[in-house]
């Protein structure tokens, strides 16, 4: 059986508390919905974008939802350079204890986050009945090969299994751009 997923860029992007969400954007704001993305639940905010303050630089970022537990701010290495931030770890996303932090800036207010920010490790999304056609396990470690104009082998991608979610492969626009992965592409699971 070939072992093909689609592969799909995550741009930089941040998700927000509740408490966020209101100091950004003023009391009782909400996410509002713009696009739903692949991964069930998940979606684009119409919202303004909220800015990135670093000791560098600024940067314009993309707000998910549905609101999470607790503040993320996902970047490439590239971003966080521009940004003049260091020290910031790869991280499967959720894993945020002792990562850097930043000031976020939106129309109504801002706050500073005191540790939040992650280079997202690439992952492969499953649910058990994916996991099992493909023949590997939650949290297993696998290669996938991207044919392109700039063929390339990513080791180290984790797999992650639950039932809600859809099968894609996520990387960085900095892993995008190594891989010439820009449209439709897939990749074959080298487990």
């Amino acid at each position: 059986m070939e072992k093909k997923v689609l592969v799909e860029t995550s741009a930089r992007h941040i998700h927000l508390t509740k408490e966020a969400v209101e100091a950004l954007y003023g009391k009782g704001a909400e996410l509002v919905v713009k696009k739903m993305l692949s991964q069930p639940g998940q979606f684009a905010c119409a919202n303004e974008k909220i800015t990135l303050v670093g000791p560098k630089g600024n940067l314009a970022v993309s707000v998910l939802g549905p609101e999470r537990k607790s503040n993320q701010v996902e970047l490439s290495y590239t971003d966080a350079r521009a940004l003049g931030l260091s020290g910031v770890p790869v991280r499967e996303s959720g894993d945020t204890a002792g990562t850097p932090g930043l000031k976020l800036v939106g129309p109504a207010g801002e706050i500073e986050i005191t540790e939040g920010v992650i280079i997202a490790k690439r992952h492969i999304h499953m649910t058990p009945a994916d996991a099992e056609a493909f023949g590997v396990a939650d949290k297993q470690i696998v290669k996938v090969k991207i044919e392109s104009e700039r063929t390339l082998i990513f080791d180290d991608v984790v797999v992650r299994v639950n039932p809600n979610f859809a099968l894609a492969m996520h990387i960085d626009t900095d892993e995008c751009n190594a891989a010439s992965a820009f449209g439709t592409v897939y990749g074959e699971v080298l487990a």
